[in-house]
């Protein structure tokens, strides 16, 4: 289960009511700084742009590739653990706006975690420390510490203990 809090709205559907959620001048800001980001070839200077001006919480030595999509509307609110890498094109969502409400919650990405290109994580959602997100995997729960997971929907492919396992053949074999 995600980890949203959620907002009714009345009338108008909820994404009508944006500049009611977040300040139209943060959105402005959020949008110049991750464009700069997502274009950007440095790795150092895109975690200094998301920290300083994202406030997002981000670990040393971790990569964002070209045209990662960071929330716009509430990136403060996104946690990337240490050395981990974040695929191309891929999207961190912190909200989602629906017809009759809209919903935020925190995404928590741990260390040494690999997210593959075109994936996109939903909010609320938490990513184990030593995970593998396969491309193009749309994560819309947690992600066990550990785990292989893929697709759309997502799903454990494996599990931790059968990624050990698989680790221990592979050594095996080429020793």
């Amino acid at each position: 289960m995600r980890r949203t809090e959620r907002y009714p709205v009345e009338g108008a559907n909820s994404l009508w009511h944006i500049y009611r959620t977040v300040p139209f001048f943060k959105v402005m800001k959020n949008f110049i700084v991750i464009q700069l980001g997502r274009y950007s070839p440095s790795l150092p200077l895109k975690n200094f742009l998301y920290r300083r001006f994202l406030h997002m919480k981000v670990g040393e030595q971790t990569s964002f590739a070209l045209m990662v999509m960071p929330d716009v509307m509430f990136p403060e609110r996104i946690t990337i653990g240490e050395n981990s890498i974040v695929g191309y094109n891929t999207t961190i969502l912190a909200h989602e706006y629906l017809i009759d409400e809209y919903r935020i919650g925190d995404v928590i990405i741990g260390n040494r975690v690999l997210i593959g290109a075109n994936s996109t994580i939903l909010p609320g959602v938490h990513i184990g420390d030593g995970a593998i997100v396969s491309a193009a995997t749309l994560v819309h729960q947690d992600v066990p510490a550990g785990s292989f997971v893929g697709g759309n929907p997502m799903k454990i492919i494996y599990t931790a203990e059968e990624m050990a396992a698989r680790r221990h053949i592979h050594q095996e074999k080429t020793s």
